[in-house]
């Protein structure tokens, strides 16, 4: 008997497990404000020079700001006052219409700080470390060592959920990014910030993981695309709503908290929230899973004292002498069929991360601010995702997977041939290929879920999620590869994104289908190349 006999008996698919969903639903808001976070709490505001130290209560003095200016910080090409050089001494023939702004042998670095403007911010971690000119390398740092943190949690909780179960693990994550979080915000060093961001990330990618396969595991066949798409919409539409909070509150130590406090009403809601029936069976905890299973019952207007849910009944599902057994990380390469599914899913999560990533912070030349552009790149999103709820069911996990990543493949490749200097055109297909990539996105992560047994679901979880990080990290570098030749990012993210595309196409269909449940699962279906129906 499987796991889905159960939930046909008591409604896969009730007031039980919108209660569950609704949970995870509020839970994931700080996610994408966390992810995105150093667009704004690590901004570089237009800054030069602090020319203080010319004040000679002389000529200096009596000028007007733009005439300090003038004669103390050199002019870019673009006309705007250069941001790491000043002049050795005031250079007041500059103020004669006739004379250049000359800057051989007159400049040197910054002597006595900078000056910012708050405008925009009234404080970033770039202003309050001058983290600006030869210190830069710091500011772009400070999201990568979050991502880092990120990747190595997903790993973590991965292995420490499939032992000790789904739900405690969710709850300490929201602790403990709530902790690493708030202290976050009361650093006093770069040093620290670097830190404690580092294990941010690391505690609060267990709620994309954890919560995602709770989802997936107390849902039946038919809604589980469902699930899958709603937490996809989860992050879109929560990251629509914080440009609006990065917009009204522009200094970052109350950003962080600000985004941050919504995971006090998670440990709230956290109580509601019951343990993965499929994890407490797959484990031998029967007589838990079936107390579960009578709430999810009662919840949901079945009957409680059906016969499927008695222990004996539920002891079926797992054989007893497979429960006492402890997996790791090694389970998912020690059989054919799992080392099969474990390599082509890492290959193509690491494909995804990279070129969604790639895609992102490559965009240029749409000519909004900074809160705009965030709220339309989050936006363009919504109807990718949108099409992959129909598609998801219409031609299946396999074809949408594929589609959608060869079709980001495409865009990347029509940018290779259009000129640069046709902004506008690029613009456009990059937005494209990015709501490809968005959708590929939202597909995955429900599509990996099936594949992999429950025993090792959320193992399988974690390690796709490591492997998507490291693409994460590497976004970056890849960009910078147009020191090499302007193109090669493209070329690179397009050529990944094509292998993605490519080894999606090598997953078997998971449309329909019941969810395995042991590793044994996996092994059978394959050697007898049938469907677990």
């Amino acid at each position: 008997m499987k796991f889905e006999n159960v939930l046909d008996e008591i409604n896969g698919f009730g007031k039980f497990q919108i209660m569950i969903i609704g949970i995870n639903f509020l839970g994931r808001f700080t996610l994408p404000c966390h992810f995105m976070l150093s667009n704004f709490v690590a901004a570089v505001p237009a800054h030069h020079c602090d020319i203080k130290s010319f004040d000679d209560e002389g000529i200096f003095k009596n000028l007007s700001w733009e005439e300090k200016l003038l004669v103390s910080i050199p002019v870019q090409q673009g006309g705007t006052p250069s941001s790491c050089q000043m002049f050795v001494e005031p250079q007041y023939h500059l103020l004669l219409l006739s004379s250049p702004n000359v800057t051989e042998m007159l400049t040197v670095s910054c002597q006595n700080g900078w000056v910012y403007d708050n405008t925009t911010f009234k404080s970033t971690i770039t202003s309050e470390w001058d983290l600006v000119c030869d210190k830069r390398d710091k500011n772009k740092a400070s999201a990568t060592i979050f991502f880092i943190g990120v990747m190595f949690g997903a790993i973590s909780f991965g292995s420490l959920s499939d032992r000790y179960g789904r739900r405690i693990m969710l709850l300490v994550s929201y602790i403990s990014a709530l902790i690493f979080a708030v202290a976050s915000a009361f650093s006093t060093t770069y040093e620290m910030f670097a830190v404690l961001r580092f294990f941010t990330g690391f505690c609060i990618t267990g709620i994309v993981i954890v919560s995602a396969v709770l989802s997936v595991e107390w849902v039946d066949v038919n809604h589980r695309k469902l699930v899958g798409v709603v937490d996809s919409f989860s992050w879109s539409i929560w990251n629509c709503v914080f440009p609006g909070i990065a917009y009204h509150i522009t200094d970052w130590r109350w950003l962080i908290l600000c985004v941050s406090s919504p995971l006090i009403l998670s440990i709230i809601t956290w109580r509601w929230m019951p343990e993965s029936a499929r994890w407490l069976i797959a484990n031998g905890k029967f007589e838990q899973a079936q107390i579960h299973l009578k709430k999810c019952a009662k919840m949901n207007g079945a009957e409680e004292s059906s016969p499927i849910l008695s222990i004996e009944t539920l002891a079926t599902i797992i054989e007893t002498k497979k429960t006492d057994q402890t997996y790791s990380y090694l389970d998912l390469i020690r059989t054919p069929k799992m080392r099969k599914i474990a390599l082509s899913t890492g290959i193509l999560w690491f494909c995804l991360a990279t070129a969604y990533y790639g895609i992102s912070f490559n965009i240029q030349g749409l000519g909004l601010s900074i809160y705009l552009t965030q709220f339309v790149y989050s936006l363009i999103e919504l109807p990718a995702k949108g099409t992959v709820y129909y598609l998801l069911d219409k031609i299946g996990r396999r074809p949408t997977q594929m589609g959608a990543l060869l079709c980001a493949a495409i865009c990347l490749g029509i940018n290779l041939v259009i000129p640069k200097d046709l902004s506008v055109p690029r613009t456009v297909v990059a937005v494209i290929g990015k709501g490809f990539s968005s959708a590929s996105f939202s597909t995955v992560v429900l599509y990996c879920s099936e594949l992999y047994p429950t025993v090792l679901r959320q193992n399988g979880f974690g390690y796709n999620s490591f492997m998507g990080r490291l693409g994460v990290a590497l976004a970056p570098f890849i960009l910078l590869l147009d020191e090499v030749w302007e193109k090669l990012p493209q070329l690179v993210l397009c050529l990944l994104a094509l292998t993605g595309g490519l080894v999606a196409r090598t997953l078997s269909e998971t449309r329909n289908r019941f969810l395995p449940e042991t590793i044994e699962d996996i092994e059978q279906q394959w050697k007898n190349k049938k469907p677990l129906s």
